[in-house]
């Protein structure tokens, strides 16, 4: 599995976009909620009354919707956490390897001048 800083960016990304419409979506609802309330509450003061079985199912499809969002956000919160735990990886990952790199390039500086040395006293 090939994962790249840019992928896991390219995701984040993605998945920060997917939660901001979750949240739009919940905002929705919530507004949805709050006009069917005002309705409720502006034909009881009207002395209209709804029938029980059209509010039932008004409410029953608001916490239906309100539960899908909060899986589809509970889904993404993990991706997200999983990605932002990839990336730290990565970021260790090329931390370690920089250093291993300067170690090498610093052992053969140290090589490449320790044999230069002998030559030099040689031709004296």
């Amino acid at each position: 599995m090939s994962c790249t800083i840019e992928k896991i960016l390219t995701d984040a990304k993605t998945l920060l976009e997917r939660l901001r419409e979750h949240d739009a979506a919940a905002e929705s609802l919530v507004d949805q909620s709050a006009a069917l309330h005002r309705r409720v509450a502006a034909m009881r003061e009207a002395g209209a009354v709804l029938p029980e079985q059209e509010i039932e199912s008004q409410i029953d499809r608001i916490c239906e919707m309100g539960a899908v969002m909060r899986r589809a956000v509970q889904v993404d919160d993990n991706q997200f956490c999983k990605i932002q735990e990839r990336l730290a990886q990565l970021e260790l990952e090329n931390k370690e390897l920089r250093e291993l790199l300067s170690i090498s390039s610093e052992s053969l500086q140290v090589g490449k001048e320790s044999s230069v040395a002998p030559a030099s006293q040689a031709i004296k």
